[in-house]
């Protein structure tokens, strides 16, 4: 499997281009702001053709770039329906000092193809088989994709955390549709219940393992076990 990854925008937002191999088609994840020159690079880097847009959550700096990225590949954009409004307004998902960090005046349309998506939903794209998983919180329709992971042994699956669940901390709560209970409760059911040897790859910030963060990241350590 290939993954590609570059940081996008002022928000430093994880982009990945995620294909079987060089020269396939691929997906790509997350194109926040300033995103589109950069999936640019890896697809002409690695001779992709892009198939399916995946959005984590509707948040600015996750899918400032999905209308335009989706559009000049004639891609597929994928997002969970308690988000889909976030495409066209994403300010209603923002706070006062991020509207002012992003600055000037903008406007958003969908994607020419937009697409639902819903939980434990299974989905095969560019050649890989996604499985998503609902876990709102951050967001209403914050998502969270997980994939096999067939190159290392050490390693089962790899999942596309969003802004869930970052290396020693989680997503904040604090903007609107943010809500803290559900926020521990997708940790306690959709994170928990996993096996230590997924890799995550969050929506910012560096990589880490469901393993690591057990045992390591506080905001894990007095949750329930799932029954």
């Amino acid at each position: 499997m290939l993954i590609a990854a570059f940081p996008a925008g002022p928000w430093g937002t994880n982009c990945y281009v995620v294909a079987t191999a060089p020269g396939s088609e691929c997906v790509v994840i997350d194109p926040g702001m300033e995103a589109t020159e950069g999936v640019a690079s890896l697809v002409e880097q690695h001779r992709l053709k892009p198939v399916s847009v995946l959005v984590t959550h509707g948040h600015v700096d996750h899918m400032f770039c999905v209308a335009p990225v989706a559009g000049g590949y004639d891609a597929t954009a994928w997002i969970h329906p308690r988000d889909r409004h976030l495409l066209t307004d994403p300010l209603a998902g923002m706070s006062q000092s991020a509207r002012m960090m992003l600055g000037g005046d903008y406007t958003w349309d969908e994607p020419d193809d937009v697409r639902e998506l819903g939980d434990l939903q299974e989905l095969e794209l560019a050649g890989i088989r996604f499985v998503v998983d609902h876990t709102p919180g951050h967001t209403e329709g914050s998502v969270t994709f997980r994939s096999p992971y067939p190159d290392l042994e050490e390693f089962s699956e790899v999942m596309f955390s969003g802004d869930l669940l970052f290396a020693g901390s989680i997503g904040r709560t604090d903007l609107p549709g943010g809500d803290h209970p559900t926020m521990l409760r997708s940790l306690a059911t959709k994170v928990l219940p996993l096996a230590d040897d997924i890799v995550v790859l969050p929506g910012h910030g560096e990589q880490t393992t469901i393993g690591r963060e057990r045992v390591t990241n506080p905001f894990l350590q007095d949750l329930p076990s799932p029954l």
